[in-house]
């Protein structure tokens, strides 16, 4: 019997893509069907296709690195402790901890204008910290969407993103740079949320959480596309 291949969750995906969705786990297979909507979604939001058109403001991409900051920073404080006690070893930690890359360039954007604090951000950090309280497991969902995107989209957006810099003399962002090959980091990334040691309903759950992590993420897209008007 053949197994079907996931449908592509982003309307720029390619060949590649289109083979490392035939290796997906069950549980990355769940995960990856549950977002797909909320994906094409963020996609079609103003700021994300101006970005991916190379006509984003540096101002926004400096918003977006501030405001990314503060919940990657609790991401790779909890989220290791976390994982361990759902039984999920292997995560690469390490490798796809992103603090320093936006520490790095925060310092590199500080002399674009500064932006208001964004509430977007302050909503998603309250929602991190109460799941990390409350349930770890849905705390997990927004590790995989987090960095699942900065590992496949994101690589896309870098480019653009780094264009747009570039052209006002800026230095490139090193959020979206990873030191090892991404194909390995994507692999490690979903053998680890396969092992997690969840019940029917804490499944069930993973899945709703990563939609809300998805909707999360349109909220600050709404913010940064109002902030070029």
């Amino acid at each position: 019997m053949t197994t079907a291949i996931p449908a592509a969750i982003s309307d720029h995906a390619g060949p590649a893509d289109v083979l490392a969705r035939k290796g997906f786990g069950p549980r990355v297979r769940r995960l990856h069907g549950r977002i797909g909507a909320a994906h094409h979604q963020a996609e079609g939001m103003t700021f994300s296709r101006s970005l991916l058109a190379g006509q984003a403001h540096p101002r926004q991409l400096a918003a977006l690195i501030r405001s990314l900051a503060p919940a990657y920073g609790l991401i790779e404080a909890q989220g290791p402790l976390l994982a361990a006690a759902l039984g999920a070893e292997g995560f690469p930690w390490a490798d796809l901890g992103r603090s320093q890359a936006l520490r790095q360039d925060i310092a590199g954007l500080s002399v674009v204008p500064a932006t208001p604090a964004s509430a977007a951000a302050a909503i998603w950090l309250e929602n991190l910290q109460r799941l990390a309280q409350q349930a770890p497991h849905r705390f997990m969902a927004h590790v995989y969407v987090r960095y699942g995107g900065d590992l496949s989209g994101g690589q896309q957006l870098a480019a653009q993103a780094n264009a747009i810099l570039a052209s006002q003399g800026l230095p490139p962002l090193q959020f979206w740079q990873f030191q090892r090959p991404i194909p390995e980091l994507k692999q490690e990334l979903h053998d680890a949320i396969e092992r997690m040691d969840l019940s029917e309903d804490e499944e069930l759950e993973l899945l709703d959480e990563s939609v809300i992590a998805f909707h999360d993420t349109q909220r600050l897209l709404a913010e940064l596309g109002e902030l070029a008007a």
